[in-house]
């Protein structure tokens, strides 16, 4: 029989060194209902994140890089804690994929269009300071 190991523990400063967050969006994470630490001592004033709150923090931090919302996130979270069958959850996450995906599409069609919109009037201006330029060099001083 081999021994048990014991789980592991973290305090809301080793998360937020090691994720590089203030211990106030940690706070936050928690609020938002995205973590879930048991509470020690005097009052429950101490926090203990177990490894699935270290883990949900993870998976939190790169949905957000991926630019999801918090509550998208939150959501791809509580699909993998609920008792449901592996399908819908991976469905679902492939629905919120594609709908960030077309939103992204749409923001990446806007930002084209207005860099071409600059290119457009730096080329008109350009062609206006040369005109200029040129124009003062033949009149006599």
């Amino acid at each position: 029989m081999s021994p048990m190991l014991p789980t592991p523990q973290f305090s809301i400063s080793e998360l937020a060194q090691e994720f590089d967050l203030t211990t106030r969006a940690i706070r936050f994470y928690e609020d938002m209902g995205l973590l879930q630490p048991h509470r020690t001592g005097p009052g429950g004033r101490t926090r203990v994140y177990s490894a699935r709150d270290r883990a949900r923090l993870k998976l939190t931090l790169r949905a957000k890089r991926l630019g999801l919302s918090l509550l998208g996130a939150k959501a791809i979270l509580d699909m993998y804690d609920s008792p449901r069958d592996t399908v819908p959850q991976l469905e679902k996450f492939a629905e919120i994929l594609s709908q960030h995906k077309q939103q992204l599409q749409a923001q990446m069609a806007d930002l084209q269009a207005n860099l071409d919109e600059v290119k457009a009037q730096e080329k008109e201006v350009l062609a206006l300071l040369n005109k200029h330029l040129k124009t003062a060099k033949r009149r006599p001083s």
